[in-house]
């Protein structure tokens, strides 16, 4: 009889052993979620992954934006709008001063002391030149890319129908050379108080803008009152438009190129808006085509059908974001910091 209990205590023995062997291993492959990537379709663990760190590379800062990988220089390029700069980072250095002035040289009449005058979007042109979105000049310029304190910017374009620009904010070159820009009033506000001051304003409205050397300036679109950031789609039909109205029209709209500048809602974000603080402001089409857009609650990843597919979560508000020239790395600009995340194609080579 107690060789019988012996037996048994010994498979209870073993079989405890087993298990305990089994969830040791089954906890050693487990994944660890991080909590500052959401996922809602598996579909875009083929770019994000999910265990991925954020890495905030630059801190105290003051309205960060226009973030624009510089491949030349193995840099990304950015701007502190009040502190009228364009800053350049590298692992290597760090950030440190690029350009200043960047938006602002006494080139228009503008608000005095309002507080957003700098720089904000930035982008290249196909010979390798700056271009810049300034507020405070209230124009297209550009300038060749190297680091100076004295800087000669040209004008490209400050005026539709004779009437300056509200303050150019964002802006996309495509791959013939036009120059797509949005124009909200953001150069009017005064940052102590959120207000505007709009004596100097001359245009009635805030336009989304097509320049071209050839033809000069078209008016794409003037819908909506606050548009923001904007991308063109892979085959460069469809312009994205941020609406940073997160009041009234939280929402991204889509312009069809091809068919007569028509739009249509491409994402809503009013219910997003309703739970978490952060505007639609800049966004960038990845090489997949989902789009990547700041919004509420730090960067949503849409499907090119307006599909919710991640959220990556953020300390502080944001502003725009850029890929580097490998999409190894996601850079976002905010209001206080500038940070990156590392996408897959660097996580799994």
């Amino acid at each position: 009889m107690f060789e019988i209990i012996n037996h048994k205590l010994y498979k209870m023995k073993n079989l405890l052993f087993t298990s305990i062997i089994l969830m040791l291993i089954s906890c050693s492959n487990t994944i660890k979620n991080n909590d500052s990537i959401v996922v809602f379709d598996d579909s875009i663990l083929n770019i994000i992954d999910r265990t991925t760190e954020i890495e905030y590379i630059a801190d105290s800062l003051s309205v960060a934006e226009g973030p624009l990988w510089d491949e030349n220089s193995s840099s990304l390029l950015f701007t502190q709008v009040p502190k009228n700069k364009i800053y350049k980072w590298n692992e290597q250095e760090g950030y440190e001063v690029y350009i200043s002035p960047s938006g602002f040289t006494n080139y228009a009449p503008v608000i005095p002391n309002i507080g957003l005058s700098g720089a904000n979007g930035l982008t290249f042109d196909s010979d390798g030149n700056l271009i810049i979105a300034q507020h405070g000049d209230r124009r297209l310029s550009k300038i060749d890319n190297s680091p100076t304190t004295n800087p000669n910017f040209t004008t490209i374009v400050d005026n539709y129908e004779g009437s300056r620009f509200n303050s150019p904010n964002d802006l996309v070159v495509s791959s013939s050379g036009d120059i797509f820009f949005t124009d909200p009033t953001y150069g009017f506000m005064n940052l102590s108080d959120w207000s505007f001051d709009e004596s100097v304003k001359e245009l009635d409205f805030s336009g989304v803008y097509k320049y071209s050397s050839g033809s000069g300036i078209e008016l794409v679109s003037n819908e909506l009152d606050f548009p923001n950031g904007l991308a063109l789609s892979n085959d460069e039909r469809y312009l994205y438009v941020n609406s940073s109205n997160m009041t009234d029209a939280p929402i991204i709209q889509k312009i069809d190129l091809e068919n007569e500048n028509k739009s249509e809602l491409f994402f809503d974000g009013t219910e997003l808006a309703k739970e978490s603080p952060g505007n639609f402001d800049g966004l960038k089409v990845h090489s997949s085509g989902n789009i990547f857009t700041t919004g509420p609650n730090g960067i949503l990843v849409l499907s090119e059908d307006g599909k919710l597919l991640a959220n990556i979560k953020f300390k502080d508000m944001l502003t725009n974001c850029a890929f580097d020239s490998d999409e190894n790395y996601l850079y976002v600009t905010g209001f206080s910091f500038v940070a990156r995340i590392a996408l897959n194609s660097v996580i799994h080579p």
